[in-house]
């Protein structure tokens, strides 16, 4: 009897201590799941980028995917009180102070942060570390055009009237970025005269960046709001090679992205991990063509078909302050909605102004 006492008491605590090892093993993997958000198309990086890094580190990384920065960024400010990732990617330069004042990012300033130019170092206080750079650009077709615009004052000539096709402010992100590219240029009333000169000549405004580009490879437009590195994925993809980008006079409007670490995130430590992973040339060689952006880490050679790019040092970056556009984003807007869809004038938008 004792015999069997000893025995059923042996198998109990055996069964204990193997439920109490199978919970640290499970409390252990929970912590090294690392939990990501990002935009839709970071995708393509990510399905190269990731595997490296979680074998590196013997971790397991989760993305998700959440349609473009503005709808990351507002999915972070709704779970403010009960964050679910522990580390954000795709904010950019446009959206810096919208993120901060909500309160949604930590500080962390990485150590690789050296390797990046201090141009591009876009949030000084580090909620936000930068990992690529692009250039918003208008495209041509050099088999139907032979003199390409060379400014924004030259797409309101009467040469390229109803040639250019674009996208709306309201639903894409080149399409905000062109809005902000005119304002940066012509001033807080200056755009809105601008842009009537566009809507007077036929500007074509669709309601995103596929739309867009597709009619412009269709032949219907010979000019096309898209980037600096389109051309370059022409080739890539298609090896169709008489798409080019513009340099403009003005310059071109600055994109900066960013990666940050989420307030009260469970794996801050992992998340810091990832931030300097994207810092290495592992990383940042993945960028050109996954993201079409550049890399921010000059150490990493381009690859040779963005010979078919602009190349970053032919052009002049227009940006605007990121409280500037946090503050007046939404009237400019409206405002963009009453001149272009309401038929307002810009004298009427200016004076409602008071």
């Amino acid at each position: 009897m004792k015999k069997l006492a000893i025995i059923l008491s042996l198998v109990l605590m055996a069964t204990v201590l193997g439920c109490i090892n199978q919970q640290t093993q499970t409390t252990q993997t929970e912590e090294q799941k690392l939990v990501i958000y990002s935009y839709d198309s970071f995708e393509y990086l990510a399905s190269e980028v990731i595997p490296k890094f979680e074998e590196m580190y013997g971790v397991k990384v989760e993305l998700q995917l959440i349609g473009d920065a503005g709808e990351v960024l507002n999915r972070l400010i709704l779970e403010k009180d009960s964050p679910r990732a522990d580390l954000v990617i795709g904010i950019d330069n446009s959206l810096l102070a919208k993120a901060i004042e909500a309160g949604v990012l930590e500080i962390y300033k990485p150590e690789n942060i050296k390797l990046i130019s201090e141009n591009l170092i876009f949030d000084p206080t580090f909620h936000l570390t930068p990992y690529d750079y692009g250039y918003i650009a208008i495209n041509y077709r050099e088999d139907t055009i032979q003199n390409p615009p060379k400014s924004l004052e030259d797409l309101t000539k009467p040469e390229w009237k109803g040639k250019l096709v674009i996208e709306d402010p309201r639903t894409s992100s080149p399409g905000a970025a062109f809005l902000l590219w005119t304002i940066a240029v012509y001033g807080d009333e200056g755009y809105l005269y601008y842009w009537q000169k566009l809507k007077e000549n036929d500007v074509h405004i669709v309601k995103g960046w596929t739309e867009a580009w597709t009619a412009f490879m269709n032949g219907e437009f010979p000019l096309v709001l898209s980037y600096a590195t389109s051309p370059a994925a022409t080739v890539y993809y298609d090896n169709i090679t008489y798409v080019k980008a513009i340099a403009f006079e003005e310059g071109n409007y600055m994109q900066i992205e960013g990666a940050g670490i989420i307030k009260g995130a469970k794996n801050r430590e992992l998340a810091k991990k990832f931030i300097e992973f994207m810092l290495t040339e592992e990383f940042q060689s993945a960028i050109p063509t996954n993201q079409w952006m550049y890399p921010v880490n000059p150490n990493v050679k381009l690859p040779e078909v963005f010979e078919y790019a602009v190349q970053p040092n032919e052009i002049k970056p227009v940006t605007l302050e990121p409280t500037y556009i946090k503050e007046n984003f939404e009237r400019w807007i409206k405002e963009w909605t009453a001149l272009m869809v309401e038929g307002k004038s810009p004298e009427e938008i200016i004076n409602a102004r008071a």
